[in-house]
């Protein structure tokens, strides 16, 4: 969800992909939609009078797939940017690389949980921190140190907008240990085994955390497991050039599994157990191949009528950091000023506007900015690499 890295049709071209940012804008949507229905469900709106409910339903509850969605994204894009800018993973150069992740997370980071420290000690609602075993100090430390997800499963759900912190404990915890691990085995050979039986260990990871609701939703080993199928699909975008048709055979496979577990994941369960969830990493990696590779053969040209949900894409961590501030303020509304679950869906329009409005201007006026001159900073970047 939080990279900086666009795909390129060739090496020495950078632009973004509009089918991968398609892809995480779909998925920053679901997110929403999830946080959205946890409050207002949709099931109970007069929706469910001309929609089938099931379908209402995996439209509010596709919020956790969604985020492995943002996993799998974000492992290829970081592979893929490292291979392009050194060549291989054994050159990464680990303080360029860090500077580059921390010019793109730190700034939106420290942003918020400022904000967020403030809205607690002023005691508005929703924001207090207020668990047994919870406090301000622990969770900026777990914030920070990136162990919010580990702080949650031993002390309980932090509020809305701390909780989205806990998918970055992960994929950065991920991050510190990459660029050394990919130095210490140099070799793809020794590499990819391990990489391949991390993302393979996704079921089982999860399998062995049924019982704990939060880890079994937060733990670092199944998302560091979806990440891990990303780089392995950067390394195999890499290594070879299909035929197209190989290529399209190969998206429409990743569309059909993804359709898959987002209409009916029930019954992806009820077949596939944890497996499931194998379905979802692997047939988002089949559509990011298909993007990657058609983008090089300079056949990828951007759906018409989709711009703005590749907005979405493009503004995912900007709008996932901040979408609780207008999801708790629509709810506040709605109570306030309706209340009726029959209108409940006519709030999720203006809600989705607010929460694109807000990452535009967080993206424009604060992380573009911020991250540019950090960049700039950090590893002697010219202007214009400085540029996302």
């Amino acid at each position: 969800m939080r990279d900086t890295v666009r795909s390129t049709a060739t090496k020495g071209a950078v632009s973004r992909n509009p089918g991968i940012d398609l892809l995480r804008g779909l998925a920053i949507v679901l997110v929403v939609f999830n946080h959205l229905g946890i409050r207002i469900p949709l099931e109970k709106s007069a929706l469910a009078d001309v929609l089938p409910t099931w379908l209402l339903n995996r439209l509010n509850w596709n919020g956790y797939e969604a985020v492995y969605v943002f996993f799998v994204i974000s492992g290829f894009l970081i592979a893929g940017n490292a291979l392009r800018r050194w060549g291989s993973l054994a050159a990464i150069d680990p303080r360029a690389f860090y500077a580059r992740r921390f010019a793109r997370i730190v700034p939106c980071l420290l942003a918020l949980l400022a904000v967020l420290s403030v809205l607690h000690l002023l005691g508005v609602q929703d924001y207090v921190i207020h668990r047994a075993g919870q406090s301000l100090p622990g969770a900026l430390l777990s914030a920070l140190g990136l162990h919010l997800n580990w702080y949650e499963g031993h002390t309980g759900y932090l509020p809305g907008s701390w909780d989205v912190l806990w998918s970055l404990s992960i994929e950065e915890a991920f991050y510190l240990g990459f660029p050394l691990a990919c130095l210490l085995l140099r070799r793809r050979v020794l590499l990819v085994p391990l990489l391949v039986l991390l993302a393979l260990s996704l079921p089982w990871a999860r399998a062995a955390l049924h019982g704990n609701e939060i880890w079994l939703e937060k733990a670092y080993l199944p998302g560091m497991a979806a990440i891990a199928t990303g780089v392995l699909g950067a390394l195999l975008a890499d290594a070879c050039r299909p035929p197209r048709r190989t290529a399209l055979l190969l998206g429409w496979l990743g569309a059909l599994g993804l359709v898959a577990v987002i209409l009916d994941g029930w019954a992806m369960w009820h077949w596939l157990r944890d497996g499931y969830m194998l379905l979802l990493t692997f047939s988002t990696l089949c559509l990011l191949l298909c993007c990657q590779w058609r983008a090089e053969a300079g056949g990828v040209s951007p759906l018409r009528g989709f711009g703005w949900l590749r907005s979405w894409g493009r503004m995912s961590y900007e709008i996932y950091l901040t979408h609780m501030f207008v999801v708790f303020a629509v709810i506040r509304a709605y109570h306030a000023l309706d209340g009726h679950p029959a209108r409940g869906w006519l709030w999720y329009l203006p809600a989705l506007v607010s929460c694109w409005v807000l990452g535009a201007a967080v993206e424009r006026w604060f992380s573009v900015p911020c991250e540019r001159r950090l960049r700039m900073r950090l590893s002697g970047a010219t202007h214009c690499d400085a540029v996302r």
